[in-house]
């Protein structure tokens, strides 16, 4: 069967993780060309990623470099900067093994793509031996922009590796000027091992959607509830509380805020897994089969091993406590 034919764009690619400031500038130059020439304007990223690929060919999964976006959070990220249509490229071996020539016959022929707005550093093809002077010789149209500079204290490249770095080192307020908006997380409420409620602060286990996140540690977070197309239900957390344990309110509209933990939890004699938990000061009620979005607002400290339960309990309070201050700082 052949492929179905798709509508004239202008086009853009690249793996997009974290949608930052640097990829919204690709972005905004790829929707005034199509704008202009009255075409759609496209995005191509891969699924997996490149690296992600590689790792798991090698057998090492986890030393690819840990997601700033799942899949689901890529799109809905390219969606509200107003892309028309996304095309997720299946990164496989018979995608890596095509020619720069072949990738260049599915861009002109099947995709119908008039003109390409490419970073500076994209290559494409089997051993990386096509590039935008490639795409220009074959005769589409290629604007190149240079890679995004931060013009603030952090004077440096803006890119999803520097934001990696930021976010790794607590620094979420400098990743949130890379980002242009505060660092969110978004999955699923799923079933736990039920520790937090023997501690007296049962959490809601978040799904990851991703091998390993890009920051660990203790949080504070404000939390909204989305509902099955992707947008804040306004009274998602009113149905979802029950009496009068309402939750303390977040800092963004129909928000509660969260203490969360975000890491591989080394004082819980469990296996060595990823997780997403956040505590609601304040609330009760039943958030399993939610879909939560986590932002990221003040990063406490790193995780901590502690010498027991008792321990492990005392820490927690502690974490609380000093998170209900930051926010009572904050929300005045």
């Amino acid at each position: 069967m052949p492929a179905p034919l798709l509508p004239a764009t202008v086009l853009t690619i690249g793996n997009f993780d974290g949608v930052h400031r640097g990829h919204q500038a690709m972005l905004a130059e790829t929707l005034a060309q199509a704008k202009q020439q009255g075409v759609g304007s496209a995005v191509m990223i891969f699924e997996p990623q490149p690296r992600e690929y590689f790792a798991a060919l090698k057998g090492e999964p986890m030393s690819a470099p840990a997601r700033l976006t799942s899949l689901d959070e890529k799109q809905a990220l390219l969606a509200h900067y107003g892309v028309d249509t996304l095309i997720i490229a299946s990164f496989d071996n018979a995608f890596r093994s095509l020619s720069a020539t072949e990738f260049a016959d599915i861009l002109a022929q099947t995709l119908r793509v008039k003109a390409l707005v490419l970073g500076d550093d994209f290559r494409f093809g089997h051993d990386r031996t096509g590039d935008s002077e490639f795409l220009r010789h074959y005769g589409l149209p290629v604007t190149t922009l240079d890679t995004v500079i931060d013009n603030t204290l952090l004077a440096d490249r803006i890119s999803s590796t520097r934001v990696r770095e930021l976010l790794a080192a607590g620094k979420i307020e400098l990743a949130s000027q890379l980002l242009d908006r505060d660092y969110t997380m978004t999955g699923t409420v799923v079933g736990g091992d039920q520790i937090g409620r023997t501690l007296a602060f049962p959490t809601a286990n978040i799904s990851l959607n991703r091998l390993k996140p890009a920051l660990h540690g203790v949080f504070g977070v404000d939390v909204v509830i989305l509902d099955e197309q992707g947008n804040v239900d306004a009274k998602g957390w009113k149905k979802a509380a029950e009496g009068k344990h309402k939750g303390l309110a977040g800092l963004r509209p129909n928000s509660l805020f969260g203490t969360a933990n975000i890491g591989t939890r080394p004082s819980v004699d469990k296996p060595a897994d990823w997780r997403l938990e956040v505590y609601f000061p304040d609330l009760k009620g039943d958030l399993y089969g939610k879909t939560l979005q986590v932002r990221f607002l003040h990063y406490l400290h790193a995780e901590r091993k502690y010498d027991g339960l008792e321990a492990l309990k005392a820490g927690i309070n502690q974490d609380v406590v000093d998170l209900r201050a930051w926010h009572a700082a904050h929300s005045a």
